[in-house]
C-alpha cells in the first residue's frame, strides 16, 4: 500500500543546498511544511524551512530530531553521511532508501549498477595503486581518465593521462584512496534526462537536455537538445530502466554521452533533481521539483511536457555583477539565485533560464549579453 504524505504535513530534508531549496518551495506551494538538517546555519533551504536543525550530517541526535520532526523525509544530494541515512531509513519514512547513496558515492558501484540495467558505460578498471594504474591502462590504453571513486564533482578528483609522462603526478591521487580508470571516450555531445519515479512505480521523463561544460563546470543546457527524435528515445528509455533496475523513487538524474555513431553510454547518475534539470523550472508543465515532491508523497506524478525552447545558464561567483547589473532588464530572462552567502569564483550562485521561440535565438542573445565569457 502506498503512503500518502498530504499537505499541512512536514517533508525533512536532509541538506541545506540549492537543490533542497528549489524542493522546498515547490512544496510550500502546494502547502507542506519544511525540516532541514545542514551543517550551515542560514543555508539556501534553511531560509525557507520551518524548522532548522544544524547539524554535521553524520550527527545521529540531530538526524533524530528530524525523524521528530518528519513525515517523510528525502535528501538534496549524494554526499552524506551513508550510516546517518540508514538509520533515518530504519526509523522512519524515507521512500528512496539508503542504497542510492551507497551507489552513487562510489563510482564502481555506480558502473555495476549502470551495467545491470543494461546500459553502455565507458570501458573500465577499478585502480588502488600504481601497479593496478599500468595493468589497467594496458588493457585500456591511452588516453584515458583516472577518477576517485568517492567524492569529487565540477572534475573535481580526475585527471586526464595523455601518456606515460602523466603517470608521475597520478600519484597523489592514488594515494589518496581507491580510485577507477576509465577508457577516454571521443564523444559528439553530453546529454541528460530527468526522470522521475513515484512510490507506486509511476514514470515520467522530462525532455533531454544538451549540456556544455566549461572547465567541467555545467555552463548551459539546451532543450530541446540539437538530437534526433530516436536518440532522444533511446536515451530516456535507457534513464528509465535503470531507475526501474534500481527501484528509485524520486527524480533521478542520468548524465550521459553521445558518440558520433549515435551510441549512448551512461556517465553518471545522481539520485535527486540536476542542475541540467533547471529548466523545467520555468519552461515545463511541471518543474523537476514539484515532481520529486509529488513522487515521494505519494502523489501521482504530472505531465512534463515542454512549453517552450529553453537555454539554462548557470549563474558562477564571476558571472555575479553582469548578472545583477543585466539580467533585470531582460524580459524573456528567468532569474533563480540561490540565497548563498559568500560569493566565490566558480560556485554555484543561481541560474537563469532564458525562455523564447526557437534555440538559435536564444544562444545569440546569451552571446551578445556578453555575461558569460568563455
Amino acid at each position: 500500500m502506498v503512503k500518502q504524505i498530504k499537505p499541512g504535513q512536514t517533508i525533512g530534508i536532509l541538506g541545506g543546498g540549492q537543490l533542497g531549496r528549489m524542493m522546498a518551495i515547490a512544496a510550500k506551494q502546494m502547502g507542506f511544511r519544511i525540516a532541514i538538517m545542514d551543517p550551515t546555519p542560514n543555508s539556501p533551504t534553511g531560509q525557507i524551512a520551518d524548522v532548522e536543525i544544524t547539524a554535521s550530517y553524520d550527527d545521529q541526535l540531530a538526524a533524530q530530531k528530524l525523524l521528530d520532526q518528519s513525515d517523510v523525509i528525502t535528501y538534496e544530494f549524494e554526499s552524506i553521511d551513508l550510516e546517518v541515512c540508514q538509520y533515518l531509513v530504519q526509523n522512519g519514512y524515507v521512500p528512496q532508501g539508503s542504497h542510492l547513496i551507497k551507489v552513487s558515492q562510489d563510482r564502481a558501484f555506480e558502473k555495476e549498477a549502470i551495467t545491470n540495467s543494461g546500459a553502455k558505460v565507458v570501458p573500465y578498471k577499478l585502480v588502488s595503486d600504481q601497479s593496478d594504474l599500468l595493468k589497467a591502462i594496458d588493457e585500456i590504453g591511452y588516453p584515458c581518465v583516472l577518477k576517485t571513486r568517492r567524492g569529487g564533482y565540477d572534475g573535481k578528483g580526475q585527471q586526464i593521462l595523455k601518456s606515460s609522462d602523466d603517470l608521475a603526478e597520478a600519484e597523489p591521487q592514488l594515494k589518496s584512496g581507491l580510485c577507477i580508470l576509465e577508457q577516454f571516450l571521443p564523444f559528439e555531445k553530453e546529454i541528460s534526462v530527468m526522470v522521475s519515479r513515484g512510490v507506486n512505480g509511476e514514470v515520467k521523463t522530462f525532455p533531454a537536455s544538451e549540456n556544455i561544460h566549461v572547465e567541467h563546470i555545467l555552463l548551459k543546457s539546451i532543450v530541446p537538445a540539437r538530437i534526433t527524435q530516436d536518440v532522444e528515445e533511446q536515451a530516456k528509455e535507457a534513464a528509465v530502466e535503470l531507475a526501474e533496475s534500481i527501484g528509485m523513487v524520486g527524480t533521478f538524474g542520468v548524465e550521459m554521452f553521445l558518440t558520433q555513431e549515435g551510441e549512448i553510454y551512461i556517465n553518471e547518475v545522481a539520485p535527486r533533481p540536476h542542475n541540467s534539470g533547471h529548466y523545467t523550472l520555468d519552461a515545463c508543465r511541471t518543474s523537476q521539483f514539484e515532481q520529486h515532491i509529488r513522487a515521494i508523497t505519494g502523489m501521482s506524478l504530472a505531465e512534463t511536457t515542454l512549453n517552450h525552447p529553453v537555454v539554462m545558464m548557470n549563474v558562477l561567483g564571476e558571472h555575479i555583477p553582469d548578472v545583477v547589473k543585466r539580467i533585470p532588464v531582460v524580459k524573456n530572462a528567468k532569474l533563480h539565485l540561490y540565497g548563498k552567502a559568500e560569493v566565490k569564483p566558480k560556485r554555484k550562485m543561481g541560474h537563469v533560464n532564458f525562455i523564447g521561440d526557437h534555440t538559435k535565438g536564444l544562444l545569440q542573445q546569451i552571446k551578445d549579453l556578453d555575461i558569460w565569457r568563455q
